[in-house]
Order: structure tokens, then C-alpha cells, then sequence
């Protein structure tokens, strides 16, 4: 496929060309016509699409860089002392970083082109021989690995289980405050005595039992 070729008034030739007089000042960006450069490009590849081959993706990523950094170039041309914000300054720097990188690129791809050719060519490294990293001792017998990893086994912790601690629910002051009341008002008199055989098996119970009928001593209901 040919390669597309700027056609203008004033330059006619490939792409990378135009940029690179530019760049260097001998021609003035603002004599080229963007828009037509961009225009006829798409014409190009129109007249193209009907080819066997399909259009090469890296053709079109090149003439976007290119076309790209014209605009930048022309852009301050036309707007020297124009007020940029934080972001948009960033943007032009971003664009002008990879451009420069892309240039790198290209310039380097040429010089391996020029070295190889066009096929790539490879070589094939050594072969590294294999190193063995474990080997057993020639008295090593079948039965001496069982009797290893036997023994192996049996040093392995065994697993022992915690019984489950069981927590006793232990009666609060209010609810034998509120069991007390319950009962004086079933029996008008009844003694600490009585109401203690009531759970005498948990000291927790009568302990509770004697706080809880202090308290409603305290309060006067007993």
C-alpha cells in the first residue's frame, strides 16, 4: 500500500516530512491547512477500504500522533498570550510527553528495521541441562520410606478438644425484687428463713435473695 502523501500548495510529501520542517522552521504552520490535510487523509483511507488487505491500524495511530502535534503546534501559533487553566496545561504537557516518546519510538523502530529486515529474526539459546535437586541414597529402601513417614505421622499433634464451658444464668436484683413482691403480696409475712429454702442450693441465689429483700425494706414495701 502507498504511503499517504500531504498535498498542498506549498508542500507535497509524506507526513513525518511536513512535521519535521516545521519543527524546524522551514515552513510556517499557519500557510497549512489542517482541515484539508485531515480531509484528504479520510479520503484516502476511503479509497483504500475496498482493498484485500485491511488497513493497517498502526498507519491510522501514526497519522493521528502526527496530525495531533500539528495542531498543538498551530494552536499556539494562533493563541501565543492565550490564559490556560491548571487542567488544560496538564493535558498539553501529557500530549506533548507522549509525543516526544512516540518520536522516540519511531526513530528507534527504523533502526531495527534497518538492522533486521523486515522478518524477525530469532535464536535459539542453549538448552540448560537439568539439574538434579534431590536424589536418595542408594540404601534407600521402600520399606525404610513407610517405617519414616510412619513415624512421621505419629509425632503430629493431635488434636484435643476444650469441653464447653457452661455459664449458669444468675438471677439479677430486679427480678428477685419484682419475685419477692409476687410472693408478700400472696403472703403478707413471710421470713428470710422460708424464702432462702426456696434455692438453698445456690449461695448466688440466696446471697440475691437477701440484697433484694434489703432493698425493698429500704423502699418500705416489706
Amino acid at each position: 500500500m502507498d504511503e499517504y502523501q500531504v498535498k498542498t500548495h506549498i508542500f507535497e510529501g509524506p507526513l513525518d516530512t511536513l512535521l519535521s520542517l516545521i519543527e524546524k522552521r522551514k515552513l510556517f504552520i499557519n500557510d497549512i491547512s489542517l482541515s484539508q490535510v485531515a480531509d484528504d487523509y479520510i479520503a484516502y483511507i476511503k479509497q483504500r477500504e475496498n482493498v484485500a488487505d485491511n488497513f493497517p491500524i498502526a498507519d491510522s495511530a501514526h497519522f493521528i500522533l502526527i496530525a495531533s502535534t500539528l495542531v498543538l503546534i498551530k494552536s499556539k501559533s494562533l493563541l501565543p498570550n492565550l490564559t490556560l487553566t491548571e487542567e488544560e496545561e496538564h493535558s498539553i504537557e501529557d500530549l506533548e510527553a507522549r509525543l516526544t516518546e512516540y518520536q522516540k519510538y519511531k526513530a528507534l523502530s527504523v533502526h531495527l528495521r534497518e538492522r533486521f529486515g523486515i522478518h524477525a529474526e530469532y535464536l535459539r539459546l542453549p538448552s540448560k541441562e537439568k539439574v538434579i535437586v534431590f536424589a536418595p541414597d542408594k540404601n534407600t529402601t521402600i520399606s525404610c520410606l513407610y517405617e519414616t513417614i510412619s513415624s512421621l505421622i505419629l509425632e503430629i499433634p493431635k488434636i484435643e478438644f476444650v469441653p464447653k464451658a457452661v455459664v449458669q444464668k444468675v438471677i439479677s436484683l430486679e427480678e428477685m425484687m419484682e419475685d419477692l413482691r409476687e410472693r408478700i403480696t400472696a403472703s403478707l409475712k413471710m421470713s428470710f428463713k422460708d424464702f432462702a429454702k426456696v434455692d438453698k442450693a445456690e449461695k448466688v441465689s440466696v446471697i440475691v435473695s437477701f440484697l433484694a429483700m434489703l432493698e425493698l425494706v429500704k423502699q418500705g414495701i416489706i
